[in-house]
Parts: structure tokens; sequence; C-alpha cells
């Protein structure tokens, strides 16, 4: 058996977004005790990661070190259309990753004590954000 489903995340610009109290509901709703769940984000400014869920602190730091990694610099970058923060915003979308697969166990994520499922937001304002879930299993 497989199930579709997008969740929309909207963002208020560059951060890191955990979804995965959203994503833990929804397969809990589902039919499917084991399986695999692929995540794919519909976008290429932005991105995914598994990351710490406990200390905030993690993610400040991951945020800061990718501003710096791929800095807002115009002169820097020929593709210059859509602001500053869009050449950036696909660099470190390059860097991370636009999918994810988890395995199911009895309707839970097979997930770490401190991981967390993260939707990394690389633009300075507010976004609509679509994730693409593919749950199969049985």
């Amino acid at each position: 058996m497989q199930i579709f489903y997008e969740l929309k995340i909207i963002t208020k610009g560059k951060g890191l977004y955990n979804f995965t109290k959203e994503i833990e509901g929804w397969i809990k709703k589902q039919k499917i005790i084991d399986g695999i769940l692929n995540l794919n984000i519909l976008h290429t400014s932005a991105s995914l990661i598994i990351q710490e869920n406990a200390d905030p602190d993690v993610l400040h730091d991951i945020k800061n070190f990718f501003d710096k990694l791929v800095p807002m610099n115009n002169d820097l970058y020929k593709h210059k259309t859509e602001g500053i923060d869009d050449m950036p915003a696909h660099l470190k979308s390059v860097l991370t990753n636009n999918q994810l697969t988890l395995s199911v166990k009895n309707k839970r994520l097979t997930l770490g004590i401190w991981q967390g499922l993260f939707l990394f937001e690389h633009k300075l304002n507010n976004q609509s954000r679509k994730i693409s879930c593919h749950l199969i299993g049985e």
C-alpha cells in the first residue's frame, strides 16, 4: 500500500522549522504500520535536514555556519534577478538535502532520541513551502 500527502509549512524567513510532530501525527492516522517514508521538498531555495531537536543552540549554530559559508553578497554571483538572498539560498539547498527517506516501524518514525525533521528555510521573507510525503508499506 502507498499513500501520498502534501505538507504545507509557512516560514517566517531564514531558519530551521521543526515539522516532526506534523509528520508523526499524519503517520499515526494511516493504515500502514511498517514501511518507508520519503519526504521531498518542492522548492530549490529551501531544504530538509535531520538534526538535533533538544538544544536550540545547535540550530542557531547551523544557521550561522551556512550564512558564513554562503554569504549574501551580490558581487559574488551572476544570478541576481530574484534578490540578494536568492543565489545563496540555491547554494545552501545544494549543500543540504531536498529529500529524506526514513523507516516507519509500528507507526513511528525511526529517529534517534535527539533527532527531528527540519525544513531549512534559506530565504529572508516569509514563504509557503510544500513537502511531498510518500509512505509505502503494509
